[in-house]
């Protein structure tokens, strides 16, 4: 197994939708361009951030296929492969092409709440199905349940294509515990744009982001200054998105940082339901923010 590098700013791209509902492949492939521009070190496809519970098995197909064609080999591209359902996700992961894939990131199974032994035999399973580099997901205020930092050593020391976390459960200690205990190849990813600039203090390799999509030079530049030791300036560039950071999940996401794209040019402001785009009180105060910021919105 190849290892991949995913130091630095992989961003969790959206899905751009028309106004009917039907993703809007011109947009996804200028958004795909102004990433990529702007020095992301890796593309996460159809994650949570894609909007991917509301996307058909076909449409995904779609998805995967044009970001493979439009990235073209020029950063990794790392895919959502998880479910509730550990045979499912075998299936999918001994059966689909996975050509052009990097490697994949799959969420602790949601809604049924395993135990912390039922999370290990699914990834143990996922494991054994897959030669591909596998980073895992733990994000208990979406899932329901909290992958322990010992199970997540038991599995990363147990599993060599298991290379990664993504850590998105809000707990500094367990994530330290982690970082502090982990084998040396192990990677730490932040899964919270919020905490991403402490979380590399502590040993975090950088993030996998939603704030991103929007601002791929300047919070790039954070993760990179972070990275490299000079934490005055990243934590400049830090409190500057503080603000930012709340707005852009107050509403859920990806409503935030779609408003933010739209404002920007980028998209339409369409949301599939169950989810909607962010209140009006929400996007003005956004606008407040990117002005003090000078962000041209």
């Amino acid at each position: 197994m190849e290892r991949i590098n995913l130091k630095g700013l992989g961003v969790a791209l959206i899905t751009p939708f028309n106004e009917d509902e039907t993703i809007d492949f011109t947009a996804l492939g200028k958004l795909i361009e102004h990433l990529i521009q702007n020095n992301i070190d890796y593309l996460v496809v159809l994650g949570t951030t894609a909007e991917t519970p509301t996307l058909s098995t076909e449409e995904k197909k779609e998805v995967v296929s044009f970001v493979k064609q439009r990235v073209n080999g020029r950063v990794p591209i790392v895919l959502g492969v998880g479910g509730n359902c550990t045979n499912s996700v075998v299936n999918q992961l001994k059966n689909d092409d996975y050509d052009g894939i990097d490697a994949i990131l799959s969420v602790v199974p949601y809604y049924n709440k395993p135990s912390q032994e039922g999370i290990y035999q699914h990834y143990k399973a996922i494991a054994q199905a897959t030669d591909l580099p596998i980073i895992l997901y733990n994000v208990p205020g979406r899932t329901g349940v909290n992958m322990t930092a010992e199970t997540t050593l038991r599995i990363a020391r147990e599993f060599e294509n298991v290379v990664a976390i993504k850590e998105a459960s809000g707990n500094i200690v367990q994530m330290d515990d982690i970082i502090k205990n982990k084998p040396a190849d192990f990677m730490v990813i932040s899964g919270d744009d919020g905490i991403t600039f402490p979380l590399i203090t502590l040993g975090a390799v950088g993030v996998i982001s939603v704030i991103g999509n929007a601002f791929p030079k300047e919070f790039g530049k954070m993760v990179r200054l972070a990275l490299n030791g000079d934490y005055d300036s990243a934590l400049r560039i830090h409190h500057e998105f503080t603000e930012l950071f709340s707005l852009l999940f107050v509403d859920g996401n990806p409503a935030g940082v779609k408003a933010m794209l739209n404002a920007m040019g980028y998209i339409c402001n369409k949301l599939r339901l169950p989810l909607v785009p962010t209140r009006i009180t929400t996007y003005e105060k956004m606008r407040v923010v990117l002005d003090n910021l000078n962000i041209k919105c």
